[in-house]
This record gives C-alpha cells, sequence and structure tokens, in this order.
C-alpha cells in the first residue's frame, strides 16, 4: 500500500478503505510518516468529510492504538462524562461527586484546558497537594473507595490522538467534526466505561459554534459509543455565556464547593445543568428509571451535603489539602481583586463567553501553549448574568490578577464581551436537545 495514495484518495473525495485508515494511522504512530503528510490528510478530511464507516474505523483504530483499561472489577455500571469545552464550565466537579453520592461509579480520566476553554484537571490541581498522575492500581482503589475518581489521562492511552490533536491544533484542523467525533469516543471507549454522557456546547463560547454543527456532531459520538457497545447520550448545552459566575481554576473549584454545600440556588444555571447530566448518568447507569427519579435522587445528595463529602473524599485521596476545600475563599488568593463597571446603566444584553474565557488565560488562567503555566489564583469572577439588570455604581465582574500587565492586558477585553442594552434580552435555553 502507497499511503501517499490515503491522502489523495481522501482529497479527491473518496472513501478510504479499513485496511489504509489502520496502515495510516499506525504508519504515523510508528513515526514512519512525516508531520506534513498527516496535515495534509487531516485537512482533505475537513474539506471532505468522512462516511460514518470511515469515522467509526478512524475512532477504533485510534482506540486500539495504545492501552485498552479494563474496568470490569470494579463495581457497577461504570459511567463517565465528556464536555466538549467551554467557560465556567465546572460541571464535572459537581456531577460526579453528586453522582457517586447516589451510589453510581465515576471512573474518569479527564483533560487539560487549551486557549479559552477550562480544563478538569487544571481545577483539581489548583487544590494544593493534588496528583492526578495515577497509576492504574491507585485508580481503582480510589473508585472502590470514593465511587468516584478523576484523573488525568494515561501516557499509554490513545497515543495516535495525542499526536493528531498537537497537529490539529497548529493546522486550522481542530473543528472537523469528524476528527473531533473520532478524538472525543477514542478516548472515552480506551479509558473503559461503560456508559457515557456527552455535554455538547453550541454557541459563541463552544468549538461548535452553531446548534446544527452541534447536532450533527452530538448525533455523531451517539452513534459511535451505542454501535461499540457502550450505552450513550449526549445533551446540547448553551455557551453563549459562562455557564457558571467564575472563569479560572481556583475559582471554579470554590464555585464547584459552593453549589454542593448549599450556596447556590437549585434555580441557578450551572446548578440545573449539572442536575440534567447527572439525571442522565444516573439513568444509563440503571441507578434511576425515569429523569424525574434520578433528580429527586440529585437533590437530595446535594441538601444533604453527601455530594460535597464524596468530592473531599476524592481530593483527600488525590493527596489534596482539604483545608482548602473546607474554607474554598483560599482557592481565590490573588493579590490584586480589580472590580469592573458598566459604564451605562440597564441590562446584560449578551455575554461573549469566548472572549471572556480568552481574558482568563490572558490572566494565567488558561493555556495558549501546551507548555504554559497556570496560574490557579486568577480569573474572572462574574457578579451579573445575561438579563440582569446592571448600574455604573455597581461592578458586572471582578478580576483576580496576580500580574499588573495582564491585568491590563484583559480588562478591555472583559468590557468589550460585554454588551449593555436598554431592553432586557430574552432568554436563552439551557438545553436545546438530546440524543439518545
Amino acid at each position: 500500500m502507497v499511503l501517499l495514495d490515503v491522502i489523495e484518495k481522501k482529497r479527491d473525495g473518496l472513501e478510504n478503505s479499513t485496511e489504509e485508515i489502520r496502515a495510516f494511522v499506525k504508519a504515523f504512530v510508528d513515526g514512519e510518516l512525516q508531520d506534513a503528510q498527516v496535515s495534509a490528510w487531516m485537512m482533505a478530511i475537513c474539506c471532505r468529510g468522512m462516511s460514518e464507516r470511515e469515522i467509526a474505523d478512524l475512532t477504533l483504530t485510534m482506540m486500539h492504538s495504545g492501552d485498552v483499561i479494563d474496568l470490569s472489577d470494579l463495581p457497577g455500571i461504570k459511567v463517565d462524562k465528556h464536555s466538549t469545552g467551554g467557560v465556567g464550565d465546572t460541571t464535572t466537579l459537581v456531577v460526579a461527586p453528586l453522582v457517586a453520592a447516589c451510589g453510581g461509579t465515576v471512573a474518569k480520566m479527564s483533560g487539560r484546558g487549551l486557549a479559552h476553554s477550562g480544563g478538569t484537571l487544571d481545577k483539581l490541581e489548583s487544590v494544593p497537594g493534588v496528583c492526578i498522575e495515577r497509576s492504574m492500581e491507585d485508580f481503582k482503589h480510589i473508585v472502590r473507595k470514593t465511587g468516584v475518581a478523576v484523573i488525568g489521562q494515561s501516557g499509554d492511552l490513545v497515543p495516535a490522538d495525542k499526536k493528531m490533536y498537537a497537529l490539529r491544533d497548529v493546522t486550522g484542523t481542530v473543528k472537523s467534526i469528524p476528527l473531533i467525533a473520532s478524538s472525543i469516543m477514542s478516548k472515552k471507549l480506551a479509558a473503559g466505561a461503560d456508559a457515557i454522557v456527552l455535554d455538547v456546547k453550541t454557541g459563541n463560547g463552544a468549538f461548535m459554534n452553531t446548534f446544527e454543527d452541534s447536532r450533527k456532531l452530538a448525533r455523531e459520538m451517539v452513534k459511535l459509543g451505542n454501535n461499540l457497545g457502550r450505552k450513550t447520550v449526549a445533551v446540547i448545552t448553551d455557551m453563549n455565556r459562562p455557564l457558571g459566575m467564575a472563569i479560572g481554576n481556583g475559582l471554579e473549584m470554590k464555585e464547584a464547593i459552593e453549589v454542593l454545600t448549599g450556596k447556590v440556588p437549585l434555580s441557578d444555571p450551572l446548578v440545573r445543568v449539572c442536575m440534567i447530566l447527572g439525571s442522565y448518568m444516573l439513568k444509563v447507569s440503571g441507578i434511576a428509571e425515569t429523569l424525574d427519579d434520578a433528580e429527586t435522587k440529585l437533590t437530595e445528595a446535594l441538601v444533604s451535603g453527601r455530594g460535597y463529602e464524596k468530592l473531599r473524599a476524592m481530593i483527600e485521596e488525590l493527596g489534596g489539602d482539604t483545608s482548602f476545600t473546607d474554607e474554598p475563599e483560599k482557592l481565590a488568593d490573588a493579590a490584586l481583586c480589580v472590580p469592573i463597571y458598566p459604564e451605562k446603566e440597564g441590562y446584560m444584553g449578551s455575554i461573549d463567553a469566548r472572549e471572556l474565557g480568552i481574558a482568563a488565560a490572558v490572566l494565567g488562567a488558561g493555556r495558549f501553549k501546551k507548555d504554559d503555566v497556570i496560574d490557579p489564583a486568577v480569573g474572572i469572577l462574574m457578579k451579573k448574568r445575561c438579563g440582569d439588570r446592571v448600574a455604573p455604581e455597581e461592578p458586572f465582574a471582578v478580576i483576580y490578577a496576580n500580574d499588573e500587565d495582564k491585568l491590563k492586558a484583559a480588562e478591555p477585553m472583559i468590557k468589550g464581551a460585554v454588551v449593555i442594552t436598554d431592553e432586557k434580552p430574552e432568554d436563552l435555553p439551557l438545553v436545546y436537545d438530546v440524543i439518545e
């Protein structure tokens, strides 16, 4: 087989065979292909697309390019939850312990943030002492003891995806639906989950900006999961505004703790989305027959404090200093706290979630390159949501910073991300669709 033919076939809009996809990916992992050749193939995929069969072949090939984890010795149905990335998206830190408190088994390998999208591992590491690099024996021990563990991805898990993603990030091929679907699902399938709930974001702060693209991606991933024996559900949620009020690692960990300790109303958008995602996790786990029953169980776990105890226990098992979960204000100990005021009276008409995410990254809460160092204390705390009344004497946000120059760079971005209107805007839905 001439591997150049694989590129040319896809360039010309033809399908690659199963054998061609397997050989091409294996050659890349083994170092037999140049980065330019793989970049050309991925750009051809972006422009020409892939059939369902091709996406399934690529997913399985990537899945089996490294270790495939066996969690069958852990009790119950192992359920995973994955977000396609957003701003102020603290759901994993709330949902995973709540599901565990209801009797679920959550064994999750998570990722770090890149550019405007926050990563769960970075949020966990805002607690001093937390170590997310764990052996499989440690991982399973924590799950058996607490019912929930969130750790970093194994070094040998889906190496094909790691190499391909590094190229996608610098070649303008990140937003390809076939490449996103195969990347996410190869990792989820290799990580050993029995059931998967996908939180597919849509809007200006998501990688998929339109509902149509988000639904295409959701359908593709659900088909992949179900066809490969994993019960899979996708919930398409809004990311035209930050989901939570906190944007930044320590701030988001603090907000998750506040949710789990009852300091955030059940009507809050972050809590509502957490309840919806958690309800589907309980349903696919067989713990609840209906979504109403699932939400009742989750609400009781939250109100009783059992969800918080699960989060605290997991952080303790990961080596974290639990005084920071007991006193979460310590997580946002930045040197500079600067309030941002609106220029006129009116309503928060719109919020550019992506711009706020980038501003938080400029402050040091995110990465523009994979080796950038995160500052866990910095970020943005919103004081107002879309539709709230604002006035010049009351701040709509507070910047947490440790560097004057970064503060000066981020401040105009934050002001520019918010549009103040005379009329109250129409409310946007939290959930657009569910794909089962």
